[in-house]
């Protein structure tokens, strides 16, 4: 791991991330980063304080001259997907992300970099910690667990916070300033069976699924993207109807708001089939490079043997769940007639893995409308009732509707425009921002988002612009400037 970040501009906060690059931090397991940001409260001598649910809150006071100002909010996620390559062995439970800088980005070597949203974490505690920024009151807010749920703004109390305006630091796009974004639900289908006992004799394969881009499923959603658990549901049906190939396991993807980028299933097949099988591999490896070819250069389908299971997915349940993974609707739904080229409603199939006796399917389904939102979460219930698993709607939350009289948005246009000599794109993000449940939770607040540029979030081709960096750093803190009077 490479200590050259800290020596990048500003200072400050790339010296904060790469203090975030050493801490472990995939969702639900944030405590030690949410104990080093807090000792950086205290030894601020700043108010600091950890709620019940963990999110870490640190209070600045205004500097000399701007105590009449609105309370600002700085507000960012300490969590990250932990996504690594097939052929990248970490843990991100213990290991430092392997930082580096690559031209003008800074990436990470086989994972994700955690820029979504350490970058964020890493202006507000600069903000914190600068002695010359001009601001008004701050309130810096961390929250934790945002990846996997939002637990973290969803347990977040009325009352705990006093601030008027909520800068959320989690836009991924130097010159879009974030109005809105999509809420979303969870749609978990399971099936729950005794193997068959597998007693014929036949040949073991690993069918293996790899080198698709993957990406956020908010984000990247529109960009046509191959999904793993759609490819090898499609291959299996071909495969059980052509070649009477039986089930072992099949595990594809491994985080519910990410497009899967690689899949593997274990089936069985007789002898006298395996040449068909083959031939149909090729056959389907050759149908993905025509479909998917420019989007997916790197789509690799690989087959292997390997030793025969003890036990296969029964028959009635292997097909039910095939058929399922191949009916339920993934991609975009809708696009909007208000926002013109932004996906309105979208579904991503993120996950089918076999544990134990069990199969589980994992979706999450997104839209700015919530109605919406709950007409595709309910047709996958039905598809996967239809096929005979147990089917949960969970973790919804609400989208952030713009507000076009916002008065921290109208500081937001005159500013960036005098920073950056442009205008910015005003942008609904189809993705989970904690403005939607922060917002149900404190209706007072005038919310916008704003970051700096990051690529690929989600994946481990994830990596941040190192100038928009430095340019939203001076946007930023030119907008605490001008924040409008109490």
């Amino acid at each position: 791991m490479s200590d050259e970040i800290k020596k990048l501009e500003p200072r400050m906060l790339w010296e904060n991330f790469y203090l975030l690059t050493c801490l472990p931090r995939p969702s639900k397991k944030e405590q030690k980063a949410a104990m080093a940001i807090k000792e950086i409260g205290e030894q601020l001598g700043l108010e600091t304080i950890i709620d019940h649910a963990g999110n870490v809150l640190i209070r600045k006071p205004a500097t000399k001259g701007f105590e009449n100002r609105k309370t600002v909010i700085l507000q960012a996620h300490i969590d990250m997907v932990p996504q690594a390559n097939s052929d990248t062995v970490f843990n991100f439970e213990t290991d430092p992300i392997d930082a580096y800088i690559d031209g003008d980005w800074v990436t990470a070597r086989g994972t994700t970099l955690g820029a979504d949203n350490g970058i964020g974490v890493a202006a507000a505690l600069a903000v914190l910690q600068s002695n010359e920024i001009e601001h008004g009151p701050i309130e810096v807010l961390i929250t934790v667990d945002e990846e996997t749920g939002m637990t973290g703004a969803v347990e977040l109390k009325p009352g705990l916070l006093k601030g008027d305006i909520l800068i959320n630091l989690d836009t991924e796009d130097e010159n879009e300033i974030s109005v809105g974004c999509a809420g979303g639900v969870d749609v978990n289908a399971v099936w729950t069976f005794s193997n068959d006992e597998n007693v014929t004799g036949d040949v073991a394969y690993r069918i293996n699924i790899s080198g698709l881009k993957g990406g956020h499923s908010g984000l990247d959603i529109h960009l046509g993207r191959g999904n793993a658990c759609k490819l090898m549901g499609r291959l299996l049906k071909q495969a059980i109807r052509k070649c009477n190939v039986r089930l072992a396991s099949i595990n594809c993807g491994n985080m519910r708001n990410a497009i899967p980028r690689e899949g593997t299933a274990v089936i069985t097949i007789n002898n006298a089939n395996i040449a068909r099988f083959e031939e149909l591999i090729e056959q389907i490896a050759a149908v993905w490079k025509n479909e998917l070819g420019r989007t997916e250069p790197d789509l690799s389908l690989i087959i292997e043997k390997v030793d025969v299971p003890d036990g296969l997915i029964p028959e009635m349940v292997q097909d039910d769940v095939v058929n399922a993974v191949c009916a339920a609707r993934n991609g975009i739904m809708r696009m909007s007639d208000t926002m013109p080229g932004v996906v309105e409603t979208s579904s991503n199939l993120s996950i089918v893995k076999t544990t134990k006796g069990k199969i589980e399917i994992q979706c999450l389904t997104r839209s700015f409308i919530d109605t919406a939102r709950d007409g595709i979460a309910s047709s996958l219930e039905s598809c996967f009732q239809l096929a005979g698993a147990k089917v949960e709607l969970s973790g919804a939350y609400p989208g952030w509707k713009p507000n076009p009289d916002s008065e921290i948005l109208k500081v937001m246009r005159s500013t960036f425009a005098n920073v950056n000599g442009k205008n910015a794109g005003e942008v609904a993000m189809h993705a989970g921002l904690e403005c939607g449940i922060l917002g149900a939770t404190y209706p007072n607040w005038d919310m916008v988002s704003v970051g700096p540029t990051i690529k690929h979030p989600h994946s481990p081709f994830e990596k941040v612009h190192i100038g928009s960096v430095g340019r939203f750093w001076n946007f930023l803190i030119e907008v605490l400037k001008n924040i409008p009077g109490k």
